[in-house]
């Protein structure tokens, strides 16, 4: 039993490694956030915090740091940027990814997002629930998006890459 929660408490600790600590949204260039769009950030950040999943994968050429992981993320250059280092502030990686995967995609989600915030001050539960699901299918095809273009680079779990789109969102279209 003690032996079994050792193995237990060793993989919540790396568990607890690969992970994202902090993460900071650079959006200096981007106008004010409108109030929906800034409650879709807060509570995006928020839950990203709360439960995530993020690593950086083993490489033969060099070593990889350990996590938790604090996370700046930004746009430059027309690029997204991921400038990831440890929480001791030691540089971990830094990668960027072209945006042009994501530009339908984040259209599609806006579009839908703006019929939601719409729904929900105006029509009934019913058809506020259809419009849900067809943001939540978006948001998944944005999350499966992203874990394409991070293969190699990073690894995330599916709940970290729809948190993670949200302010690929926020970002992508300046808020």
């Amino acid at each position: 039993m003690a032996r079994l929660l050792m193995l237990h408490c060793k993989k919540r600790e790396e568990a607890d490694m690969s992970r994202i600590s902090h993460i900071q949204i650079d959006d200096r260039n981007l106008p004010p956030p409108t109030p929906e769009i800034d409650q879709e950030r807060k509570v995006a950040i928020f839950d990203l915090l709360e439960d995530n999943s993020f690593d950086l994968p083993k490489r033969d050429d060099r070593a990889v740091p350990d996590g938790p992981f604090s996370v700046d993320l930004a746009i430059r250059d027309k690029r997204l940027v991921f400038d990831v280092a440890t929480e001791a502030g030691d540089k971990a990686a830094e990668f960027h990814l072209s945006l042009s995967p994501f530009r339908q995609v984040v259209k599609d989600y806006w579009a839908i997002c703006e019929s939601y915030f719409d729904a929900v001050k105006n029509l009934p539960p019913s058809q506020i629930e259809t419009i849900d699901m067809a943001r939540r299918g978006i948001h998944n095809e944005g999350a499966r998006v992203l874990q394409e273009r991070l293969e190699g680079k990073a690894e995330v779990d599916t709940d970290t890459a729809r948190r993670l789109f949200t302010l690929i969102c926020v970002l992508h279209f300046g808020g």
